[in-house]
Formats: C-alpha cells, sequence, structure tokens
C-alpha cells in the first residue's frame, strides 16, 4: 500500500483522491510516519435486476385458479 505524508496530502488532495479511484489501490495518509488514515476506491453496487428482480422469493400455496370464497357472501361497498 502506498504510503503519503498527511502535509503532502493536502497540498495534492484532488489528485491522490482521482488516482485512487483510477487504480483503485488505497493509499495510507501518515502524520510524522504514523499511519492516521486510509484513502480506499469505494466499492461498485451490484446492479439491479428491474425484470425478474423477485423470481424465487415467491411461494404459491393452493390452486391459484379457483374462487376464493362465494359470490354470494360478498357485499358491495358504499362508495
Amino acid at each position: 500500500m502506498r504510503e503519503i505524508a498527511i502535509s503532502k496530502f493536502k497540498a495534492t488532495c484532488l489528485a491522490v483522491v482521482d488516482d485512487v479511484q483510477k487504480t483503485r489501490k488505497p493509499v495510507r495518509i501518515t502524520k510524522f510516519g504514523k499511519p492516521v488514515a486510509e484513502l480506499v476506491p469505494l466499492q461498485d453496487k451490484p446492479k439491479k435486476r428491474m425484470l425478474g428482480g423477485l423470481a424465487g422469493t415467491v411461494e404459491f400455496l393452493g390452486d391459484l385458479s379457483k374462487p376464493i370464497g362465494a359470490f354470494e357472501n360478498w357485499e358491495p361497498e358504499d362508495l
């Protein structure tokens, strides 16, 4: 892992951040030779699937084509 003094990091912050983003390699920032922070690249988020995103998450119980009850027992709602 590359190390950089905090004074040099302060002077070249944007360039260091761009380098970490491009190379995907972290940088350790030191103060008087002791590590105080690490700049690491963010992990790429996996792309979400829109179509079929819930595939395999639903379980069907019973027959889906049968009615769930008698229509005579239904009462209309007042709108």
